[in-house]
């Protein structure tokens, strides 16, 4: 594959190679193998792995970076944790894990070794233990005092050579988080405390932490047994309404490249949890997406999370001998190509020839951004197999279609058989921002249609009527709490003030 590469990407084969997409774009953008640095990594994608799948706070679900589009001079990292984020999952939403590190890795000269690191450490702050709600009123800033749970973080960063730490300086302290959006009722104006999140550090770069719309887009229905033979319901958008938590730093592209020269770097994100001895250890890793998912077997998706990037060559096999096109041959008669893989390995290991390859590169599975490549105007969803070589898998945009492009290389594309495979699945469901952070702004937990007989002017105070009367006090001498917490605000004080037989009898009313 070269950087010439370019398709109009227009037509499409049947809904039998559509679902197939799915998978197979997991295999091969899974070509990447895993890797991290100090520590033990994780791989990419929701639940991808059996230890990390009880443990979502500490799972990877995506990496994007990108030189950015309104400042080319500067690239953007954005990973995501948290897979499956439900908007109304409350009373206790969703907040970054206190005994972990999380981490964004930039390897600059390609030698599978990290060399800078960026570290997210993060504190949870609870203003009154006596009460169930996240909020206590409506929250009109990130420091109003009816937001009841709150999170800050510090961002570090770590100079390193051959896992050698040389230095350490920290860039920002006690940076606040963006809350999860509850719903109208708590936060009227979300976007407001989504710009208040947004931090400018002293050298120009920016950072923020916070819940988001989950930028991945697909159709998850593919592990139903490649849909089971039924392709009636390919092209559904299974990630649409859930959320994740989001880290996105935006900083100056000369900081993290080893020179002008030499302007592609190698990017992944992990995560460390601090075991009961008291020592971190990786739990987590995330370069190119759905490398663990798809590509590795069971066997080895535990392994490849505690895994580092220098260490890849241990699942060679899988990439080389990849299980997807045999599962897609057996059920959908489409042919596999012929093995070894090593145009995966090409591509994904040591990214493309004259594009994104570092010279002497150690093949590893790392998100390979050639950062002299400037932002095109109008980006192509295909990236580079369509001509657009600022798209993945240089790098990878929020509206890369990871997807399709993973599916159509793992079948062959860069070996003379073309095909338009994907998964019917071609955008996210919620339009990106056009500003750091980039990514869209969460799906509030108050969404969907409005009970029976309520609207505009009718909301859920009027429905329950006089049962919802704000306390003047509270027994600490908080300010009373009304129902602005969406759902479990209405309920506790429903449960207090009416009496459980009266809410029994009212429930199936507003709200």
């Amino acid at each position: 594959m070269t950087a010439a590469i370019s398709r109009s990407g227009s037509g499409r084969r049947g809904v039998a190679t559509l679902i197939c997409g799915a998978l197979a774009a997991g295999g091969l953008a899974a070509a990447g193998v895993a890797t991290l640095e100090p520590g033990v990594a994780a791989a990419s994608s929701h639940r991808e792995a059996p230890l990390i799948s009880g443990t979502p706070q500490y799972d990877n679900t995506d990496v994007y970076a990108f030189v950015s589009p309104d400042h080319p001079d500067s690239t953007t990292i954005i990973a995501n944790w948290i897979p499956f984020e439900e908007p109304a999952g409350g009373p206790n939403f969703f907040t970054f894990a206190e005994d972990a590190q999380y981490d964004l890795h930039i390897d600059n000269n390609g030698d599978a070794q990290g060399d800078l690191l960026f570290r997210y450490t993060f504190k949870t702050h609870v203003k009154n233990k006596k009460t169930f709600l996240y909020n206590t009123g409506a929250v009109e800033s990130l420091d109003d005092k009816d937001l009841n749970v709150t999170q800050t973080y510090d961002l570090e960063l770590v100079k390193l050579r051959k896992q050698k730490v040389l230095h350490k300086t920290k860039l920002a302290d006690d940076v606040p988080v963006a809350p999860s959006n509850v719903g109208k009722a708590s936060m009227p104006d979300y976007k407001k405390l989504r710009d208040q999140a947004i931090y400018k550090l002293s050298n120009g770069a920016k950072t923020f932490a916070g819940q988001a719309d989950d930028p991945f887009f697909l159709d998850l229905r593919v592990f139903d047994l490649l849909y089971g033979g039924n392709l009636s319901e390919v092209g559904n958008d299974t990630l649409k309404g859930y959320n994740v938590n989001s880290i996105a730093l935006q900083v100056p592209t000369d900081l993290i490249t080893e020179s002008s020269d030499q302007p592609i770097v190698g990017i992944w994100s992990t995560t460390q949890r601090r075991n009961a001895q008291g020592y971190f250890s990786q739990v987590s890793r995330l370069g190119n997406p759905l490398v663990n998912e798809v590509v590795n077997p069971i066997k080895d998706k535990d392994k490849f999370n505690a895994s580092a990037p220098w260490e890849d060559a241990r699942f060679l096999k899988n990439v080389t001998n990849p299980e997807l096109p045999k599962l897609i041959e057996a059920i959908y008669k489409i042919k596999a190509p012929a093995e070894p893989r090593n145009d995966l390995v090409d591509v994904f290991l040591k990214g493309v020839k004259g594009l994104n390859q570092p010279p002497h590169v150690t093949p590893s599975e790392e998100l390979r951004l050639n950062t002299s490549i400037k932002p095109t105007a109008a980006p192509k969803r295909l990236g580079v197999l369509d001509g657009d070589n600022a798209g993945f898998p240089n790098g990878r945009r929020l509206t890369d279609d990871v997807i399709d492009a993973s599916l159509q290389v793992v079948e062959g594309e860069l070996l003379g058989a073309k095909n338009d495979l994907g998964d019917a699945v071609d955008k996210n469901d919620k339009e990106f921002e056009k500003a750091f952070p980039y990514v869209a702004l969460p799906t509030e937990g108050s969404r969907g249609p409005l009970a029976k007989g309520t609207g505009g002017g009718n909301d859920v105070r009027n429905q329950l009527g006089d049962a919802l009367q704000p306390a003047s006090s509270w027994t600490d001498g908080n300010t009373g709490l009304i129902a602005a917490s969406a759902g479990a605000g209405a309920a506790g004080i429903l449960l207090i003030g009416g009496g459980l037989t009266w809410w029994r009898r009212m429930r199936a009313r507003a709200y």
